[in-house]
């Protein structure tokens, strides 16, 4: 059985780790009311956007700009990964980068060649450790000060890779925000863009009533020029906004989940400790009893 002083020791430790997680809860609490608000706000635009540019590209031909056109040939992919900078935050990290690394073994199996974009230190350090993919940037630190310069940068980056040729699609894995408890991996293709079929569009249209026809001006061809290449970086904002909120979530649940467990353990540690003294004191009543006993004899 351990000493008293062992035992107190350990409930002392188990204090002030509950103090650390209980902190780190409440900072990722008021985290995650700014990061929830920026991409609830950011969201109906992103999708407003792709709404546009459905109806848009629906009535050009698939050559009127590079974006649109369908390479024949597959050779090479580009994966863009955001995930968190920092850990504790549960399994939050673990299934974005296991979505992105399955991702990337089926189009390796395919015969293509897969290159990473990371954004977030997670991320960068997993895709390194991955044997025979190429790096193309990185970016790390940077998931605390998001803008949209930073996605703008990465997605200008695949955009001129899909144009020249060297890359034949592009996706996004990163972490949605659903609610507290649900933050599930996903993945967009970007590049290159595909409108949704004819008969979900309609089944949609359906489902939403009367829908509206725009008027483009000037033609839809030239607007694609301009409107096509910021819907790539529109939508890879809205992935880090995502995994932002969804980052602080996750590490909110952990915490919680951490300060409870810490809880438990000093309950069943204080619990030894008084077993451990109980024991202490009846071995002591137990000498003196047998040595009284002894000199009266």
């Amino acid at each position: 059985m351990p000493s008293l002083k062992d035992v107190k020791m350990k409930i002392t430790g188990v204090g002030k780790t509950k103090q650390i997680t209980k902190a780190m809860n409440m900072v990722a609490s008021a985290k995650l009311r700014g990061a929830q608000a920026r991409i609830e706000k950011f969201r109906p635009y992103a999708q407003k956007y792709r709404e546009v540019l459905t109806s848009l590209a629906s009535k050009v031909e698939g050559s009127s700009h590079p974006l649109l056109e369908v390479h024949p040939e597959k050779k090479a992919c580009a994966i863009i990964l955001v995930t968190s900078d920092r850990g504790l935050c549960g399994g939050f990290n673990a299934a974005i980068i296991d979505k992105a690394v399955k991702l990337a073994k089926s189009k390796t199996e395919a015969g293509m060649q897969v290159k990473f974009a990371c954004v977030g230190r997670k991320g960068r350090d997993a895709v390194r450790r991955l044997p025979s993919i190429e790096m193309m940037t990185s970016y790390a630190d940077r998931m605390g000060s998001l803008d949209f310069a930073l996605a703008s940068s990465v997605a200008q980056e695949c955009i001129s890779g899909y144009e020249n040729g060297e890359l034949d699609e592009v996706y996004l894995v990163y972490g949605e925000f659903v609610s507290m408890a649900q933050q599930p991996p996903r993945v967009i293709q970007l590049l290159p863009f595909e409108a949704p079929a004819a008969e979900a569009a309609e089944d949609a249209d359906a489902n939403k009533g009367p829908t509206c026809d725009y008027l483009y001006e000037p033609s839809e061809d030239k607007l694609l020029g301009t409107i096509l290449p910021t819907y790539i970086k529109v939508q890879a904002y809205r992935g880090m906004l995502d995994t932002s909120a969804s980052e602080n979530a996750a590490r909110m649940t952990a915490m919680d989940n951490a300060t409870r467990n810490c809880n438990d353990l000093i309950k069943s540690l204080t619990l030894l400790y008084n077993k451990t003294r109980q024991a202490s004191i009846t071995s002591e009543l137990i000498d003196i009893v047998g040595g009284a006993e002894a000199l009266n004899g």
